[in-house]
């Protein structure tokens, strides 16, 4: 009996580290074409409030609650590395898969502001291999979005045109204004040339 006990009590701890793998592979699957990895301190949430916070996310944003010491395994080596001080306590992960950030960060904030929840915070984040903290957040919330970043572009590249064409209209207006101007009252008009005679 004290060889199948033996044998069981070996047993489990491969089977625990193989479902701490198995966690973390599908935590580094999530960061593939991440674009920003967010924390937020979940303490005191419901099951009820993080599955509303789920469905006002956008599609290209997922909130994961897992283990921190498995998301710290699943980020060493990766861009996301910088992140491993921000998993302490409880947290949930917000993975946005799109560069519109904003939007993505827009629905947690709406749910705080709903249920005044201060301390719920976000804890950091990693945008672009950078670590902001809780008060750097307002710099990701401003950033532009796609959109908006394109409409500053083509602004950027139609101006010079549009100064060209105005310059060019103001030039072919004021000749044409000076062809339609009469002749002033001391000179004479431009006597007409004499047909040529055959």
């Amino acid at each position: 009996m004290t060889s199948v006990r033996s044998s069981a009590a070996s047993l489990a701890p491969s089977i625990r580290g193989a479902a701490e793998l198995v966690r973390q592979e599908a935590l580094r699957r999530e960061l593939d074409g991440c674009q920003l990895l967010a924390g937020i301190w979940c303490h005191g949430l419901t099951v009820a409030q993080l599955r509303s916070i789920r469905a006002s996310l956008p599609p290209t944003a997922r909130l994961l609650v897992t283990k921190n010491s498995d998301m710290a395994a699943a980020v060493a080596g990766t861009r996301w590395e910088a992140l491993k001080p921000c998993a302490r306590g409880m947290n949930a992960w917000l993975f946005v898969r799109s560069d519109e950030i904003p939007p993505a960060l827009k629905p947690y904030r709406d749910f705080q502001k709903e249920w005044k929840l201060q301390l719920n915070d976000f804890t950091g984040a990693v945008y672009e291999g950078r670590l902001y903290g809780p008060d750097d957040f307002a710099q990701l919330e401003a950033m532009p979005t796609r959109a908006q970043s394109y409409q500053y572009l083509l602004g950027c590249l139609q101006m010079p045109a549009v100064n060209l064409l105005a310059v060019l209209r103001a030039r072919q207006e004021a000749m044409l204004a000076q062809a339609d101007k009469p002749p002033a009252e001391g000179e004479a008009a431009a006597p007409a040339p004499e047909p040529a005679e055959k």
